[in-house]
């Protein structure tokens, strides 16, 4: 397959020059002729008049961050990438790509995630043409390209991670969002290459369960929540009230047989683990009764 190939054309100013020059020649030439009343002569500069006004199609503006593709009859010449005034063969078409950077958002896609739970994702796709070639003429419309190919790996994505971790060190769209922002982009650099496109950057915009699910998720999540911090306080209580007997019994504030440490530790994390305010009951009698 070809290549894309850089080009140069001549100075467009200095084309100017030499066209006005030569239509000026040209127009007394053909002045002279009249007077000999030489039809051949007259004739001849009428063609380079021709000539000359045909060469002003030649004349093109390449702006910053823009190519032009160049072809003559079919066959591909190369890509003007430098920016100015250039004149190339006026036979030649000559198509305008734009190389500045640009983005889009994909549509709000309803899939299933890794689990089966439908979710709504869409993605931001930032991308430039690196390649005038390959975006020219290996696919139709390249846009049209970027997007569709940009949502597909937004799907096979969606499809492959979780919503939210079930286990330690579990990716998730949720959670993982440089590690999915990064596979997102290789996952759509693979399919915009062969369409000369760089995906510079893809992230998630929008992430979301499905509405007939919404309800019911946010409990789930809200029963999670609730699970692992009560598991964070026993630990805690539970660290604490080791911490506490190891301290009276190195300091010998008192001696406890089993049964009163037992009861001390129920009492405490009772004390410790309680959602709500906790009443201590005062004992005025001795330790054991």
């Amino acid at each position: 397959m070809s290549q894309e190939r850089e080009i140069r054309g001549v100075s467009g100013w200095t084309m100017v020059g030499v066209l006005i020059v030569v239509l000026v020649g040209a127009v007394y030439g053909c002045v002279l002729a009249a007077q000999a009343r030489s039809a051949l002569l007259l004739v001849g500069w009428i063609l380079v008049i021709v000539v000359a006004a045909l060469s002003f199609n030649g004349l093109t503006v390449v702006y910053p961050n823009q190519a032009k593709v160049v072809t003559l009859f079919g066959v591909y010449k190369g890509s003007i990438k430098q920016s100015g005034f250039w004149w190339v063969n006026p036979l030649t078409s000559r198509r305008r790509l734009s190389l500045r950077v640009r983005n889009f958002e994909s549509g709000r896609l309803k899939v299933n995630d890794h689990d089966g739970n439908p979710i709504e994702i869409a993605a931001v796709v930032v991308w430039r043409i690196v390649e005038t070639f390959e975006a020219a003429f290996n696919v139709d419309d390249y846009e049209h390209f970027v997007h569709v190919q940009s949502e597909a790996a937004v799907r096979i994505l969606a499809t492959t991670y979780p919503y939210d971790a079930h286990q330690e060190g579990q990716l998730s769209l949720r959670s993982s969002v440089s590690e999915i922002s990064e596979r997102l982009r290789h996952e759509i650099q693979e399919r915009l290459a062969k369409a000369g496109i760089d995906a510079i950057e893809a992230r998630i915009s929008h992430l979301a369960y499905a509405p007939e699910i919404a309800g019911a998720m946010l409990r789930r999540q809200q029963a999670s929540a609730v699970v692992a911090a009560r598991q964070r306080i026993v630990e805690g209580a539970v660290g604490m009230v080791e911490m506490a007997l190891s301290e009276i019994g190195r300091k010998g504030v008192v001696t406890l047989d089993d049964e009163r440490k037992a009861t001390m530790v129920s009492n405490l994390l009772v004390v410790l683990c309680s959602d709500r305010g906790v009443e201590p009951v005062l004992n005025t009698g001795t330790l054991y009764q």
